[in-house]
């Protein structure tokens, strides 16, 4: 198994700042600020490593890094989104927990790049455990003088800080995160202008999740070409996959990209009690679902799953077993999306509460099947007709579950799904 992010699973003690430094820790961090190696070496090397962000919407990191123009004068920003909200993602927890100072590096390295002297690592509000390891991290690295005033001499000043969100869904949306960042209630702004234009405080921004910050130390120093040679063609590198769901040993795993999802399933010890595999979310709730009968032709990589109508996401696998109400599932998933809906945009807003009570109604057995038309007509409206992508959160979801299991939900909508232990209780 290749680590990139998850060295701790065979360096003992990486959370330490002595301990990181003794495998080659900040080593590029002191390099960029003695001018060994410059900004568009890294960018360079980024763009052979095919890097694409790996907090679920995959654009190519050196691109989005690019869009900041690095020699104009005025403050520049660098947010690291740690806020790992999507249902069935807890990767970034583990980088924080386990090997904070990397994710630290990275967040630097980065800021050197685009020109900012400010980053924000904004942690979901859920995780104290991690808020506190990165502040110890982030306590070692200033008392060491890597970070702050004229770091090492350079003439470069960089602060980060580390912020603990409130829990919320919606500001995992960068626009969002910003708003927060800025005292505001966390709701996505229209683009344009985007934030490399006008982001945090109306100056150029850039946001990148954790995994993808935490990869960029290891990539500098082994080389784009090494790490793009770890996945697959258009899919460069490693990725923690969330395995969670119906399987004997959920976990996490940093796997090349490109691994067969049968590969995944088999590492959590297979399918619990031996049952058969009804369906399988990929990528965090908001990805489309997949039939279990497809799984032996997945790869885990953008263009495996784009194969079947899928994506990578978060890489936060959900294994749903023969035993799965889909309608049962979807309305416990659609209950989620409506209480997180932040209610900027109508469609999003009316459209989530109007498919989750109908989805408890159809499980209860009072619908119809013109009811499960009715579902389907009015998420695929919401798609393409909000602020933020998260009105798609909504829309994925429902037209796949339907689009595969209709017979099921028909069947549903006559007879309910009466008779489950605590059925009335789960959807009061």
């Amino acid at each position: 198994m290749t680590e990139v992010c998850l060295r701790h699973q065979s360096v003992a003690g990486i959370h330490q700042l002595a301990v990181y430094e003794s495998v080659g820790g900040y080593a590029t961090w002191r390099a960029l600020l003695a001018g060994k190696i410059k900004p568009e070496y890294i960018l360079q090397e980024l763009k052979r490593s095919q890097l694409r962000g790996r907090g679920g919407a995959g654009f190519l990191t050196s691109m989005k890094w690019q869009f900041m123009n690095r020699g104009t004068p005025g403050d520049k920003f660098l947010i690291c989104n740690s806020d790992e909200g999507e249902p069935g993602t807890f990767k970034d927890t583990l980088i924080m927990k386990h090997n904070p100072h990397q994710l630290i590096e990275g967040i630097a390295i980065c800021s050197y790049v685009i020109g900012a002297s400010r980053a924000y690592n904004y942690i979901r509000g859920e995780y104290l455990q991690e808020y506190h390891q990165v502040e110890r991290a982030l306590y070692e690295a200033k008392e060491a003088g890597l970070l702050g005033a004229n770091i090492l001499g350079s003439g470069f000043n960089l602060c980060i800080e580390n912020l603990l969100g409130a829990g919320s869904y919606i500001v995992g949306e960068e626009t969002a995160m910003m708003e927060s960042i800025e005292g505001k209630r966390a709701m996505p702004r229209n683009k344009p202008p985007f934030p490399a234009v006008s982001g945090l405080y109306g100056c150029p921004t850039t946001i990148n999740n954790t995994e993808t910050l935490a990869s960029v130390p290891m990539i500098v120093s082994k080389g784009g070409d090494w790490f793009k040679s770890l996945g697959v063609e258009n899919s460069g590198g490693t990725k923690i996959f969330c395995v969670s769901g119906h399987v004997v040993n959920p976990g996490t795993f940093e796997l090349p990209m490109g691994v067969p999802m049968q590969n995944l399933i088999d590492l959590c010890g297979g399918v619990r009690h031996n049952r058969r595999i009804k369906a399988v979310i990929p990528g965090g709730t908001s990805m489309r679902v997949i039939p279990g009968h497809t799984i032996p032709e997945v790869t885990m990589d953008y263009d495996g799953l784009a194969r079947v109508n899928s994506a990578v996401g978060s890489g936060g696998m959900i294994v749903m077993d023969e035993t799965t109400s889909m309608p049962m599932a979807l309305m416990h998933m659609m209950h989620f999306y409506h209480q997180e809906s932040c209610g900027q945009c109508t469609p999003c807003r009316e459209g989530s509460g109007w498919i989750s009570q109908a989805l408890k109604q159809l499980v209860k057995g009072d619908g119809s099947v013109a009811l499960v038309d009715e579902i389907y007509q009015v998420a695929s409206s919401i798609e393409g007709r909000t602020i933020c992508a998260f009105g798609e959160a909504i829309t994925w979801p429902v037209t796949s579950f339907i689009d595969h299991f209709r017979e099921e939900f028909d069947r549903t909508a006559e007879l309910g799904v009466k008779g489950r232990p605590g059925f009335e209780w789960s959807i009061t």
